[in-house]
């Protein structure tokens, strides 16, 4: 069965990250939790599908208030896929992106891509890093190394961050072959990539607590008491960091 096939090829992808991934999601927490304690925030952007993975972290139970997704509309696909899909190709887009969102250089910005070749993600990480920003790239090395870029400098995301975090997926994103016909079929980015992003959370809210801060946390707002735990989370962090209400506004 095809679908018994993707079961298959998501747990061989989920042993991988688990075997070549951590050092990476180590270093890169590493750099992180410091400026999560000092009032940094951890912005995710996505732009086509990329952009589910910039919600993934966003006001979820269990994650960091201290984290945004950047979706701008006219990069997600929701309701045009060949405009998102032109869009993110286009030159200069990234600029207006930062410069629409507040994004300082004591934070953190994570860029979601699968390929890492179009012009908007390329073009956020060398604005990020021209700005002094610590930046992750979360993109599949396999299908990257395999297209060239499409950006004018001719770099690809992953050759531009500070860190990379390779989502272990096939080139092409589609992970199980259909026998008898020329393609695959069922998508693995998304899982991959939620699954390398939580990593990364854990992994930043355990070195937190390693150094002596506790981090706030969400709580499902399907719990009962979870909004009175959820108010106070976000009337700490206001306290402890007023300048953020100039940045975001909290969940």
């Amino acid at each position: 069965m095809l679908a018994l096939e993707y079961c298959k090829g998501i747990i061989e992808g989920i042993e991988k990250i688990k075997s070549t991934q951590m050092d990476a999601i180590t270093k890169a927490a590493g750099e992180i939790a410091p400026r999560l304690e000092k009032g940094g925030i951890l912005n995710v952007f996505g732009s086509g599908h990329s952009h589910v993975l910039a919600e993934e972290v966003y006001a979820r139970a269990g994650g960091l208030i201290q984290a945004r997704a950047i979706v701008p509309h006219e990069l997600t696909v929701d309701l045009e896929m060949e405009k998102s899909t032109l869009m993110e190709r286009t030159d200069g887009l990234a600029e207006i992106v930062f410069a629409t969102h507040k994004i300082r250089n004591c934070d953190v910005l994570i860029i979601a891509s699968n390929s890492g070749r179009n012009a908007v993600p390329v073009q956020m990480a060398q604005i990020a890093k021209s700005r002094g920003i610590f930046t992750v790239a979360l993109t599949n090395l396999t299908h990257s190394k395999g297209v060239s870029s499409r950006d004018k400098s001719g770099k690809k995301l992953y050759e531009l961050c500070d860190v990379v975090l390779d989502t272990c997926g096939p080139i092409g994103d589609a992970l199980v072959p259909v026998p008898g016909k020329d393609y695959s079929i069922a998508p693995a980015s998304t899982i991959f990539g939620a699954l390398v992003l939580e990593l990364l959370v854990c992994s930043i809210i355990e070195t937190m607590i390693s150094n002596g801060t506790d981090p706030l946390i969400l709580k499902s707002g399907n719990l009962d008491g979870s909004d009175e735990h959820n108010r106070r989370a976000r009337e700490q962090l206001k306290k402890q960091f007023p300048e953020l209400l100039e940045v975001f506004s909290f969940v």
